[in-house]
């Protein structure tokens, strides 16, 4: 008898969630694991632990990823699955609204609601559906993205009716922040519907430049080396280069969807070699922006002067918006220096020197220069008009 009621009391420990306090306790060892295995043991054992709750236990594991690091946030996931799952097959009652309650409020981490969105979506997949539409413009860019499919996959159904499947595919690319999406919609509106798409306007590409080139990045000490642009920007000066050559700055404007910026073009290729390239940003008032830049090279950035940011890796890969520096612009007048280095490596990979760049605000919805040119048109397509 006594062992059945000590076996029935375990039980219904083991169905009940930690103690608030235990809780918290074994929720903070998993925000501690650091690098090279850093408090892995501590982990796993809590790991264990937490996952023994029930269904309650899902909500606090959710707020606890605000602000954990990205091996943290392993354990984080998979113990808020491995909880569902158990509460899952056991039929427990889920907590729907609570998990929605998270989901809707946009100051809880992004990675974290959409967890809750994928849970919900295994719970009440129809009233989950019916949030999707008021994501398009959610800060948490994995949530935005299941809008913006939604709003793609209704525009093709659309595509027999063109102006209703334009006006639905604008909204699309109005909200999208993905590249493979934003090209995808691109190429139905370009193709499918015939419509005119500047993309480089759409997210606020600064297309056109002053370069100069080459000088030198021998060893690569260019980085550090302060040559004149960094001192001053004199449009009409004469400077020397690498190996005493004589460089100038001449005025440059890409074409490119994503505003692309190859000194390659103008320079050819060459290898341990710096580059600047100097534009203009002409602004109605004093605001808050970020510059949401690009590079695969070495580079850094000044406003007005005044250095930003500057990262000293080469060949580490290259995509929108892959560094993003926020910024006050002053009214009028604002000026954008960035320095972009090629080193010794001689491998297919490696011959890339560019980089992007673009101004929006914290959503990443394009803010234009009041004094914004046409975006250039592509060399190839002037020359298939004329022939035509």
């Amino acid at each position: 008898m006594k062992l059945f009621s000590l076996l029935s009391t375990l039980v219904i420990a083991l169905t009940l969630p930690l103690h608030a306090a235990d809780l918290s306790e074994q929720l903070a060892k998993l925000n501690a694991v650091g690098p090279e295995g850093k408090g892995n043991p501590e982990a796993a054992t809590a790991w264990n632990e937490i996952t023994q709750g029930n269904a309650a236990t899902i909500l606090p594991v959710l707020t606890a990823m605000d602000g954990a690091s990205p091996l943290s946030m392993n354990w984080l996931r998979t113990a808020a699955e491995a909880i569902l799952e158990k509460e899952k097959k056991a039929g427990s009652t889920l907590p729907s609204e609570e998990l929605q309650a998270f989901l809707l409020n946009r100051e809880n981490d992004p990675q974290a609601r959409y967890l809750a969105y994928d849970f919900l979506s295994g719970i009440n997949p129809d009233e989950t559906a019916a949030l999707v539409p008021d994501m398009v413009d959610d800060p948490s860019p994995p949530l935005r993205r299941v809008a913006v499919a939604a709003l793609i996959a209704q525009g093709r159904s659309q595509l027999e009716t063109p102006e209703k499947a334009a006006t639905t595919l604008q909204a699309a690319l109005d909200a999208a922040r993905d590249v493979d999406q934003i090209d995808e919609i691109a190429k139905l509106l370009r193709e499918d519907l015939q419509k005119s798409v500047d993309l480089p306007t759409q997210f606020g590409f600064l297309m056109r430049w002053h370069l100069i080139a080459p000088f030198d990045n021998t060893d690569r000490e260019g980085f550090d080396r302060v040559y004149p642009p960094e001192e001053k920007v004199d449009l009409n000066a004469v400077h020397e280069g690498k190996d005493g050559k004589e460089v100038r700055w001449e005025t440059y404007a890409t074409s490119d969807d994503y505003g692309m910026v190859d000194f390659n073009q103008p320079f050819s290729p060459l290898k341990q070699v710096v580059g600047y390239a100097y534009t203009e940003f002409q602004s109605e008032g004093e605001q808050q922006v970020e510059l949401r830049l690009g590079c695969k090279n070495a580079w850094k950035i000044w406003l007005n002067g005044e250095l930003l940011f500057g990262r000293d890796e080469y060949h580490r890969g290259i995509r929108i918006d892959q560094y993003v520096l926020p910024v006050t612009l002053k009214p009028g007048r604002n000026t954008i220096l960035v320095k972009a280095c090629q080193n010794e490596q001689e491998q297919d990979w490696t011959v890339q020197w560019e980089f992007q760049l673009r101004v929006c605000d914290s959503t990443g919805a394009a803010v234009l220069s009041t004094d914004r040119q046409p975006t250039p048109e592509p060399e190839e397509k002037a020359r298939r008009r004329s022939a035509e």
